[in-house]
């Protein structure tokens, strides 16, 4: 891995971490991987795009996080699974100096998750379900029976905003956002993202789900931080706004 901008040098793992530790206090990344052409999948996971330096950088942002947020469509497609004790997202994390695991919070409107998926029922940090009062509260119930941390944010549909009020409050402050592209839209529309972690992948895909769902209300406008650059696929850093 080496960096291009700014300041041109190679990163060992040690320079990987500090190169995407986060001011302290609240702060939402969102973290993609997207083709030349936009495309964030191939056959539907993202793992066709991926390379050796992308799992690397996808395990230094989980190591740095407080909490992995999600939607409930991409945790479902990619088989997302319980940051555990051992695994190496955990003792990259010990290295560090930070505790193993960590929780994934789930952003569902229909409070969709299964409470007997290994997401919710292998958790050692309880996995969070963010959700709204539309929701169905007989699922909420056994949700939270089955040990779900269940945050009822906003009416109608989940109020993106207060969830990570309530995240904070719980003390995870620093939001990993791992997607999917509904997500991204309403986070940058509702202007509570601090920066944007694109890996570019040398692919050209056609025809697959693109990193945006529609339009945002107006453009939203971000300022390269930071290149590097591994085997042809490009690791970005932007902030946003």
């Amino acid at each position: 891995m080496r960096r291009l901008f700014p300041d041109p040098a190679p990163l060992d793992d040690d320079g990987l971490v500090e190169a995407y530790r986060c001011p302290p206090g609240r702060w939402l990344r969102m973290d993609f991987i997207a083709s030349l052409d936009g495309a964030i999948t191939v056959d539907g996971r993202s793992e066709g795009l991926g390379s050796p330096g992308d799992r690397r950088v996808f395990r230094v942002l989980r190591a740095l996080a407080d909490v992995v947020l999600v939607g409930h469509g991409t945790a479902a497609a990619e088989g997302y699974h319980p940051v555990l004790v051992g695994s190496a997202v955990g003792r990259l994390r010990e290295s560090i100096g930070r505790g193993p695991t960590m929780p994934v919070a789930v952003v569902s409107r229909r409070a969709s998750l299964d409470p007997a998926s290994g997401l919710v029922a292998d958790a050692v940090s309880p996995t969070i379900l963010v959700t709204c009062a539309a929701s169905d509260p007989g699922r909420r119930a056994a949700l939270t029976e089955a040990g779900v941390d269940v945050l009822v944010c906003g009416e109608d549909d989940v109020d993106l905003p207060a969830a990570l009020d309530a995240l904070a409050e719980r003390g995870l402050e620093q939001v990993t956002c791992e997607g999917g592209p509904q997500l991204l839209r309403t986070a940058l529309a509702e202007g509570v993202v601090d920066e944007l972690d694109l890996s570019v992948s040398p692919t050209l895909v056609g025809g697959e789900t693109r990193l945006l769902d529609g339009a945002l209300p107006s453009p939203a406008r971000l300022t390269l931080r930071q290149v590097l650059e591994e085997d042809g696929m490009l690791f970005t850093r932007y902030s946003v706004g």
